[in-house]
């Protein structure tokens, strides 16, 4: 975690400093190598939050992009439980960085306890994903929308991320620009799954959606483009193929 409370105040780490973890209120040490990022580390080990991963370098570069205040911000449900979302805008949107692994069964329930949750998948960790993912844009899918561009992918199942995430009811985007990124670096936007089971996807600067989020511009793109999207234009362009047909 890249935060400890030192005198109550949220603190960074640094060498040789100690603190208290914000979420279950145990001991930390700060550590702070060569290798990896500064981080605190529990002192002993602890009941903490389940759902929090280690962090990589892409990890903390993408929590680097937005406001202190909004980093590592504990979050509950009407219910009482509570977790550390990676990023928490003041608008109540929740942005996970996920890098390694997730069970699908977590994912669907961090997919409930947000209600308005941002998934931001790094494509670079398996080295075919980006070449799967290259070739459906290039060979296997067609233009269907102009304005936002937008793609029906047509073998979805040949690649491994769509199999993993295309089922998401939450919005997902995917980084294929991994640490080396650039102004004209895009994340794909994959919209929730459709009754049709189609995969569709549209585009995003990356620099832009970061600019939107830190100005809190992303609950207007989600209720006057991405909503409308998904629950209207794209029903319908699917129901004019059907009536083709």
């Amino acid at each position: 975690m890249k935060f400890a409370l030192v005198n109550e105040k949220k603190t960074a780490a640094t060498k040789g400093a100690r603190g208290v973890c914000q979420f279950c209120e145990s001991a930390v040490s700060a550590f702070c190598g060569e290798v990896y990022a500064a981080h605190w580390k529990h002192d002993k080990k602890c009941k903490c939050d389940p759902w929090r991963d280690n962090e990589t370098e892409w990890h903390r570069a993408w929590k680097n992009k937005f406001p202190t205040a909004w980093q590592e911000v504990e979050h509950r449900d009407k219910s009482g439980e509570k977790h550390i979302a990676d990023v928490k805008t003041d608008t109540d949107w929740a942005i996970e960085f996920q890098h390694s692994y997730l069970k699908p069964e977590e994912r669907r329930s961090r997919n409930v306890f947000y209600k308005k949750l941002v998934w931001v998948v790094d494509g670079t960790r398996r080295k075919t994903d980006s070449k799967q993912f290259a070739k459906i844009i290039k060979e296997d899918s067609i233009k269907v929308i102009d304005s936002p561009p937008t793609i029906k992918v047509l073998f979805p199942e040949e690649c491994r991320l769509f199999n993993e995430w295309g089922n998401s009811e939450a919005l997902v985007l995917f980084d294929f620009s991994g640490n080396n990124e650039n102004n004209n670096s895009l994340l794909w936007f994959l919209y929730p799954q459709m009754q049709s089971g189609n995969v569709y996807l549209s585009y995003i600067n990356k620099s832009g959606f970061v600019e939107l989020s830190n100005n809190d511009g992303f609950e207007k793109l989600a209720q006057d483009v991405i909503t409308p999207m998904h629950k209207e234009i794209l029903p319908m362009y699917e129901a004019n193929i059907k009536h083709r047909r």
